[in-house]
């Protein structure tokens, strides 16, 4: 989450701008038509800081890093679900969650189930050799 926290007045700014759907003292949900019209902007060659200045956002009290971060999570969003993602919600109570188990291959869940299991031991391993340095370091004090 973002350092940067806004106070009341920096709040009520971001909201009376119309490509805020919402904003709290340290978070900004932007539209999803804002969204996909950064992205197509991006596509054109512009940067992250002249797309939300072009777009009424003060660069001061947002901070450069939050623009290309939040472009950049958009963009990675955009690539893999297209523009209809930015509409439907994928966190909280309505999000559908994590893939399903279930839609894995038998290969694949066995692979997932070795490397857990190779994790594990390894873990185990790490485990035994600090109870048996603490041995050591007890007997020497």
């Amino acid at each position: 989450m973002s350092k940067i926290t806004f106070n009341e007045h920096q709040q009520r700014v971001l909201e009376a701008n119309p490509n805020v759907a919402s904003v709290s003292n340290r978070a900004i949900q932007y539209t999803p038509e804002f969204k996909i019209h950064a992205m197509k902007e991006y596509q054109t060659g512009k940067g992250p800081a002249q797309i939300f200045s072009e777009n009424g956002f003060d660069l001061t009290v947002i901070g450069s890093k939050k623009t290309s971060s939040s472009l950049n999570r958009w963009r990675t969003t955009f690539r893999l679900y297209g523009e209809d993602a930015f509409f439907e919600e994928r966190r909280g109570k309505n999000s559908t969650g994590r893939p399903s188990e279930k839609d894995l291959s038998a290969e694949k869940k066995l692979e997932k189930a070795e490397a857990r299991i190779k994790y594990l031991e390894a873990e185990n391993e790490l485990l035994k050799k600090l109870e048996e340095l603490e041995r050591q370091a007890k007997k020497r004090s």
